[in-house]
């Protein structure tokens, strides 16, 4: 028989929940790049001048390092009344914290005005940049998924991700077009603080968007029914602990080649004396295709599996590190585009893409919030927040060379693909050719 027509307005709410999520990721991760990219141009100088240069890179790395680690604190708060109330209520919070943080920093005095009360100002500030981050991302992967139809959730869940191909487009673009129309002066002066600004705009047209936005119907059913758990993230860890290992696990390669990629090469391009100008029209050229790539790894996950998928992506990104740094070791800047592009939108992309689904799909809905959330910030600080901090050190430890680096993210490679040979794979059990809407198994589940 014929699938019932679908419900217009039921329609209609999922396409502004994927829109929601959307844009609500987009401006998170247009305000978390932004402090990255300025962590490699301009808060070494700005906020911590008179340091050596490597110190000075450091320190300032080591703040961007500080916003990553609060993720997991953002995450278990948002998780805990994510499950509890609702999804979209902490989407809210987490989306006012992000734009308030990231207006501030444009308005922060630098070290020569302020001493070191403008570095405890930008620490803080990075901090609740954090918390907002950890909060964000679980919420509006799961608005998306949630509200998708079983057999598209890879593809519907994608629309979370291109948040981040968007937001680093906007971040590398506000201050690629600053640095265009500014001397050197006077970006240093007040050009980089123009993108932090702009932000706010961007805060209000995505709020007016989400505020309009319900949970999901499997969400809002458990409310009714009195079956949510009263303190999930203590269920999660008793009951749920193995599946927060795996999915933490399944993010380690992914996030430590973007954060090598997108922040620590371009201070590395500047310590080698070239230009760091076309390794950022690279990333907002990966940026740009990844709109399209990220779906599209999503949805071929919904017909071949995520694990088969993102395998191919992490056997990539294993080699990624020796691929980039002998590129930019032999000279060859002129190539970095075409690597960039590969190591983003084939490698990095086919792993990102089915990512929201596929962590939603290790936990049942009462602990859901609290997993993915969990889950992703403990793999992003183990393996992208550190990972800049991490590879200025191994770049002295190796003799001033980058092979250690690269071997670095070979081994982070090799932990996420262990990690996806115990994930559960929903796609690739019995029965889902049917179009049928499948129980979201937990990993013990399908173990």
């Amino acid at each position: 028989p014929a699938a019932p027509a679908e419900d217009p307005a039921a329609r209609r709410h999922r396409t502004r929940a994927v829109v929601s999520s959307l844009l609500g990721t987009t401006i998170e991760w247009y305000d978390f790049y932004l402090y990255g990219l300025a962590a490699a141009l301009v808060f070494n100088v700005q906020f911590f001048p008179g340091a050596t240069q490597l110190g000075a890179t450091l320190a300032s790395f080591a703040t961007l390092a500080v916003g990553v680690v609060m993720r997991p604190l953002g995450g278990v708060v948002a998780g805990h009344f994510g499950d509890r109330v609702g999804r979209k209520a902490l989407l809210v919070v987490s989306l006012l914290l992000m734009g308030v943080s990231s207006f501030l920093i444009g308005l922060l005095p630098t070290f020569a005005q302020a001493g070191w009360w403008a570095v405890a100002g930008l620490v803080l500030l990075r901090l609740v940049q954090g918390v907002s981050a950890g909060m964000e991302w679980g919420g509006a992967a799961l608005m998306s998924v949630e509200h998708a139809p079983a057999h598209r959730r890879g593809f519907f869940g994608s629309f979370t991700q291109i948040g981040s191909s968007a937001g680093m487009l906007l971040a590398t673009a506000a201050f690629s077009i600053v640095h265009l129309f500014t001397t050197e002066e006077q970006f240093a002066a007040y050009g980089w603080r123009i993108p932090f600004l702009a932000s706010a705009v961007l805060v209000a047209i995505a709020l007016v968007i989400r505020l309009g936005v319900q949970d999901a119907p499997e969400f809002q059913e458990r409310r009714a029914a009195g079956e949510l758990s009263a303190s999930p993230v203590r269920e999660l860890l008793r009951d749920h602990g193995r599946a927060v290992l795996v999915t933490a696990g399944l993010r380690l390669g992914q996030n430590g080649v973007y954060y090598l990629i997108t922040v620590y090469l371009v201070s590395f391009l500047v310590l080698r004396g070239h230009d760091s100008g076309i390794l950022l029209t690279s990333i907002m050229v990966a940026s740009a295709i990844g709109l399209v790539s990220t779906p599209l790894w999503a949805a071929l996950s919904d017909r071949w599996g995520r694990r088969r998928v993102s395998q191919l992506g992490y056997a990539l990104i294993a080699g990624a590190g020796w691929a980039v740094f002998a590129v930019t070791e032999a000279g060859l800047i002129a190539w970095l585009p075409i690597v960039v592009v590969l190591v983003i939108n084939v490698a990095h992309d086919s792993v990102y893409g089915p990512q929201a689904a596929w962590f939603a799909e290790q936990f049942p809905v009462q602990v859901r919030y609290s997993g993915v959330n969990l889950s992703y910030q403990i793999g992003t600080v183990l393996g992208g927040g550190i990972a800049p901090f991490v590879a200025a050190l191994l770049f002295e430890a190796g003799g001033r060379t980058p092979w250690l680096i690269a071997a670095y993210l070979t081994v982070l490679a090799g932990l996420s693909l262990w990690a996806s040979s115990q994930a559960a794979d929903p796609i690739a059990r019995r029965g889902e050719a049917s179009g049928s809407a499948p129980a979201v198994p937990t990993v013990q589940e399908s173990r």
